[in-house]
């Protein structure tokens, strides 16, 4: 497919950071990026708030502690358990209401990723076991009163176990497109992996998981952006190619959405209870750890999750965590003994949703209605 890179109308193309990710040098590279951050940070509080942000949990599935922590984690289960988990952020943008949907895994998509085959056929009970498939994200959708079809973004922060056929559309498919006004925003380098895998990079890859997906509905950028009021989608290289995480500006203060780590341990590692981390890092002086099941580079991850740290504020209620919250997050279970996130997000709940005929009446209003109180982050110690 040949899509273009474009700064769709209503988005802001950010210079921040600038060519800290070309230079040469990964140590150099690093700290460039780390001196840039606050500018970005700036930018970010500078704008208003979201107007709301929801999660819905799509899926549970096994992943190999090794990858999950670095292979720091001195534990006996080889597998942890992780929860997926999908952003709904209302925002505005030059005054118009918009529904992003962040991390939309297709559960029944993501099991056709070479990996997850691999898993079940060689640990078919654990397996049997540890996958649950959740209500339709759909159904949720409308539960708090959002139709598939007022979706007006969807966006990944990477496209491993993603498969976007039925949220897009695909030539000639009879079959219903799950988000029919939606457009993909995508980093281009991302977008065009997928096409020419290399076997590191391909077990977690849904192999015809983008073929024949309607090109306008697709648009893709290169490198960081503002998508309106509160919302940032920053390119975070090194666990893929074209990693990116979402940043919001929220009522409880910056928050980041990104799978390069699985817990808040992983960004906050010198703090966290899961036996090994804390030692690890300190004995190696590593102030993050990475989950690592391909890789790329590690050493772009790490620099990428020292930008997330300085991007978003300190957890409220526990101020040795950041609010980095994962797509996929570490969830305690008895299939994974010994395995704890020192702290649990659960997801997270902000503001007020404009549904329905409230939605209409806010955008033919001024912008920022009132009515967005009342969130709160779900979670707590695990």
């Amino acid at each position: 497919m040949d899509a273009t890179v474009e700064t769709p109308p209503g988005f802001e193309a950010l210079t921040e950071i600038g060519d800290a990710w070309s230079i040469a040098q990964p140590g150099l590279r690093a700290r460039a990026v780390r001196e840039r951050a606050p500018f970005l940070r700036e930018r970010l509080e500078a704008t208003k708030p979201v107007v709301a942000v929801r999660t819905f949990d799509t899926m549970q599935l096994s992943y190999p502690t090794r990858y999950a922590f670095w292979g720091a984690a001195i534990v006996p289960s080889p597998f942890a358990i992780m929860t997926q988990r999908v952003f709904l952020v209302q925002f505005y943008q030059a005054g118009k209401l918009k529904n992003l949907l962040f991390n939309p895994t297709d559960p029944e998509g993501a099991l056709r990723a070479p990996y997850l085959e691999r898993l079940r056929a060689r640990h078919p009970i654990l397996s049997r076991l540890s996958t649950r498939i959740f209500a339709p994200l759909t159904s949720q959708l409308r539960k708090v009163g959002v139709a598939p079809e007022q979706i007006d973004y969807i966006a990944y922060d990477h496209f491993h176990l993603q498969d976007l056929r039925k949220h897009l559309g695909t030539h000639g498919s009879p079959e219903p497109v799950t988000f029919p006004s939606a457009e993909l925003i995508a980093q281009k380098q991302e977008w065009e992996a997928w096409d020419a895998l290399h076997p590191l990079q391909s077990p977690f890859y849904v192999r015809d998981g983008k073929r024949g997906v309607l090109e306008n509905r697709v648009r893709l950028i290169d490198g960081d952006v503002l998508l309106g009021d509160g919302v940032m989608l920053v390119r975070t290289p090194g666990h893929s190619t074209g990693n990116q995480t979402l940043f919001l500006h929220t009522e409880r203060g910056l928050v980041g959405v990104s799978e390069n780590g699985v817990s808040a341990d992983n960004w906050s590692p010198r703090e966290s209870k899961i036996p090994g981390v804390a030692k690890r890092c300190k004995d190696q002086d590593l102030d993050v750890l990475l989950n690592l099941d391909t890789p790329e580079s590690g050493a772009d991850q790490y620099t990428s999750m020292l930008l997330e740290r300085a991007m978003v504020d300190p957890v409220p209620e526990r101020p040795e965590f950041v609010q980095m919250v994962t797509g996929f997050e570490v969830t305690r279970s008895m299939l994974a003994p010994g395995i704890s996130p020192t702290y649990y997000f659960g997801g997270f709940s902000v503001g007020s949703l404009w549904t329905g005929p409230a939605r209409a009446a806010a955008n033919a209003a001024a912008p920022h209605a009132p009515g967005w109180g009342g969130g709160e982050l779900v979670g707590g110690a695990a």
